[in-house]
């Protein structure tokens, strides 16, 4: 299946522009988007899907592209959905920042007044009030349920390698954690996230889904925070486990190392290939081993089961969906954009030397907030291939 579709989910926070910390002002920013694209069709009958949404809290901002099949295409959506909330955070008299945590200030948030958020915070106590992190979540089309379900037992041992690439929070209320990306240390704390064992079918899938609910550990089939699932609204697979990154060249890689993971696996299904054994505590092990080095260090290999230097890890991805890669013209730029990462550092690395190079950990909220601005600017209709 060559031409299955992506979209991207991006959680954003808002920042002060003088002070560098949070802005609670995602309500305001909503209205003067709603006001903008009121304005925008008015006499035209016509209306564009919401790019924009609020999150759990007011700090944060939630965009969604539309689905599209050629990531040329994708970039300019994600390009489009930043350019709203900056405009829209703008109008509220605040920055936008995509980065995994908040760098600076105090954990001190407030939440969206919506029932069901309010019931979540509620419900799960200071699990739900440190929760304001950002992820990326990328949704990649399926055929069916059935091939979701199959393709969600065989990605898991991938997943740890897409944190590492995205790490992109090292910082957490004014202090160095030691880890590439804390979001996923922080996300993990709810009962629901992180690797979950094989699913076997769609009704293990919805029994499993059911009992987490029932036990009280989700509200609702939304608060299942696998690392990867069906998607609720969508026929797609969520892929939940990146930090949201600040650079759209870094978004673009991991949406096409998805898609490339999902074309893979559904194959291996309809060839009949069994679900790899692996122990959930395992994979947890090695979620915790991408989330502290990311791409600094060493990763566990999929292919052996042993902890190797990243570059090796990530060729090994890469020989894993090379022939969807192929087919839809996005190896060169897979390729280039890891060897920038190799060669560069990840979003993490990023931080930590404008922290290092400038002195405050204001500077690197200014130097993320300055980036995601041009990244919403940059490389408008770049051809199809292009990440």
């Amino acid at each position: 299946m060559v031409d299955r579709t992506v979209g991207v989910e991006e959680e954003l926070l808002l920042v002060n522009p003088d002070t560098c910390e949070l802005e609670s002002v995602s309500h305001q920013a909503m209205a003067a988007y709603h006001d903008e694209r009121l304005e925008g069709s008015a006499g035209t009958g016509e209306h564009e899907l919401d790019q924009l949404e609020q999150e759990l809290f007011l700090q944060q901002l939630e965009t969604a592209t539309p689905p599209r099949v050629e990531l040329g295409e994708v970039r300019n959506e994600v390009q489009r959905c930043r350019r709203a909330a900056i405009a829209a955070a703008d109008a509220a008299g605040a920055r936008v920042v995509a980065a995994g945590t908040p760098v600076i200030g105090r954990p001190d948030l407030k939440v969206t007044p919506k029932s069901r958020y309010e019931r979540i915070v509620q419900d799960f106590g200071e699990i739900g009030r440190q929760g304001a992190v950002c992820g990326m979540h990328v949704h990649v089309a399926i055929g069916s349920d059935e091939e979701g379900v199959a393709v969600l037992d065989r990605i898991r041992p991938w997943l740890p390698v897409l944190l590492a690439i995205s790490a992109n929070s090292p910082f957490w209320h004014s202090r160095d954690t030691g880890y590439a990306s804390w979001r996923s240390q922080v996300w993990k704390r709810w009962p629901t996230a992180g690797p979950s064992e094989p699913f076997g079918d769609v009704a293990g899938y919805r029994a499993a889904a059911a009992a987490l609910v029932e036990t009280g550990a989700a509200i609702d089939a939304g608060m299942l925070y696998f690392d990867a699932r069906l998607a609720q609204s969508y026929p797609t697979i969520e892929i939940r486990v990146a930090d949201v990154c600040t650079e759209i060249d870094d978004v673009m890689l991991i949406a096409a190392l998805c898609r490339g993971l999902v074309s893979a696996a559904a194959e291996d299904w309809r060839d009949g290939v069994a679900v790899p054994p692996w122990r959930t505590d395992v994979l947890r092990a090695a979620h915790w081993r991408a989330a502290r080095d990311g791409l600094t260090h060493h990763l566990l290999d999929p292919t052996d089961r042993r902890t190797k230097p990243a570059r090796d890890v990530l060729d090994a991805l890469t020989g894993r969906i090379r022939p969807w890669l192929d087919a839809s013209g996005d190896t060169m730029a897979v390729d280039r954009a890891l060897e920038r990462l190799l060669a560069g550092g990840a979003g993490a690395t990023r931080q930590r030397a404008v922290h290092e190079s400038r002195g405050s950990l204001e500077a690197v909220v200014a130097d993320l907030a300055d980036r995601t601005e041009a990244s919403a600017r940059e490389g408008d209709a770049r051809p199809a291939s292009a990440s």
